[in-house]
């Protein structure tokens, strides 16, 4: 018997018939002997028809209010999945964010600090299935409190780790990791196992598979997460430590995969001073208004003369920070600023790198060779990052996913 935690994402609660195909999941493991908690997403295009309709009712929309607006789509989720384990003979109850509790600070993207779980421990003593809503908590003030884009997933992750579960499994429309997208590369091959560290940085550069924040927090706490398809009964890809991976899997490409990102835009302040602080004055306000900002690159022509200083930052975040920089502007010293949305960043990644040299020679030269142009890097101890075109997006994954040899044979 294990304990095991179930989270299903909005495809998968995409009306009864999918609520019901999730129920009967839900009722094998139980029947299987395991103690079952349920996290649950709202059903596709839920939540995002509520943020809408916040947005409608004011433009400038207190968050308290948007969490209670929000947290409203897994709620509904999670008593239909409940209602139904009921009708086919599993005991079930759904149990809200603050039932719990889980506990919370902030709103809009709030972060877990606590949960409760002394409540579960007597629904699996009693041999029920607790189902519960993804994405929500609740504040010290007891104002619910939402977790952000993608946050179910965290919410399963951490309600894992609090109830000290064998695993968490993540039942989504996807059966797996892949080397990269394959709908832009067919031949990409599905990742038995990959690297808390490996998801980690997919995630952070493009691939959707799992929010960031709930990886992060799986590997802190060493808490396995299995990636499966809610559609269909097929192995998926498990996200474990390093050490896990490399014993089953001795022959590993050095890449594991290619992740490309859109939601990239490139702003470029011309004529910035070359001074003490210059750099300084610029990104202190925009990490005082929590814009986060991913690639740098700072062109000096000669000592004393003005430079360029191009970074970039989250499309959605665009407006906004450019409302920052023309505040500072007079007080900062720069020209002009000029803005690109037309760009992609592109990512190589794998733990490989560590012990091999040249992968950025050679993803450089792989791009040079079909004339894509660099307009930004950025590395870390397992990633390569440039910043190229968007119009060249799917040659340069194409290119990339080749040339580290993670083509897969097809079959004949």
């Amino acid at each position: 018997m294990a304990r095991i935690v179930m989270k299903f994402g909005g495809t998968s609660m995409a009306g009864m018939e999918r609520i019901r195909s999730v129920a009967e999941r839900v009722k094998r493991e139980v029947e299987a002997g395991h103690e079952v908690a349920v996290v649950v997403s709202a059903m596709a295009g839920e939540t995002d028809r509520l943020v809408q309709m916040c947005r409608e009712a004011a433009p400038l929309y207190d968050p308290r209010e948007y969490d209670v607006v929000v947290a409203s789509g897994e709620q509904v989720t999670s008593g239909l999945l409940a209602i139904t384990l009921s009708g086919m003979g599993v005991k079930a109850r759904s149990y809200m964010g603050w039932q719990l509790p889980i506990r919370a600070s902030g709103h809009v993207s709030a972060l877990i600090e606590d949960i409760d779980v002394a409540v579960l421990d007597r629904a699996f003593a009693a041999g029920g299935v607790a189902v519960i809503p993804g994405f929500q908590g609740v504040t010290g003030e007891g104002a619910l409190a939402t977790l952000g884009r993608g946050g179910s997933d965290t919410s399963a992750v951490a309600l894992a780790i609090a109830m000290k579960a064998d695993r968490c499994d993540i039942y989504t429309d996807v059966d797996g990791v892949y080397t990269t997208d394959p709908r832009i590369v067919p031949r990409a091959a599905k990742l038995n196992m990959v690297t808390y560290e490996e998801m980690l940085e997919l995630a952070s550069v493009g691939a959707k598979v799992l929010q960031t924040r709930s990886v992060g927090l799986a590997m802190r706490f060493n808490m396995p997460l299995k990636v499966l398809s809610s559609f269909e009964d097929r192995p998926g890809t498990l996200i474990a430590g390093e050490e896990a991976v490399e014993d089953t899997n001795m022959e590993r490409n050095i890449i594991t995969g290619i992740a490309h990102d859109l939601n990239e835009a490139r702003i470029t302040l011309r004529g910035l001073p070359d001074r003490p602080g210059a750099v300084a004055a610029i990104f202190r306000p925009l990490a005082a208004a929590n814009i986060n900002v991913d690639m740098i690159v700072q062109s000096v022509a000669r000592s004393g003369e003005p430079s360029d200083l191009t970074f970039t930052v989250p499309t959605a975040s665009l407006p906004e920070t450019v409302a920052e920089l023309e505040k500072i502007k007079d007080e900062a010293g720069f020209a002009d600023i000029l803005t690109d949305t037309d760009v992609v960043k592109i990512s190589a990644v794998g733990v490989g790198m560590r012990s091999n040299a040249g992968i950025a020679a050679k993803m450089f030269d792989t791009l040079a060779e079909r004339g894509i142009n660099l307009l930004a890097i950025t590395t870390s101890e397992i990633k390569v990052s440039v910043l190229i075109p968007e119009a060249y997006t799917e040659l340069a994954v194409r290119v990339l996913h080749t040339a580290f040899g993670l083509d897969q044979e097809r079959v004949a």
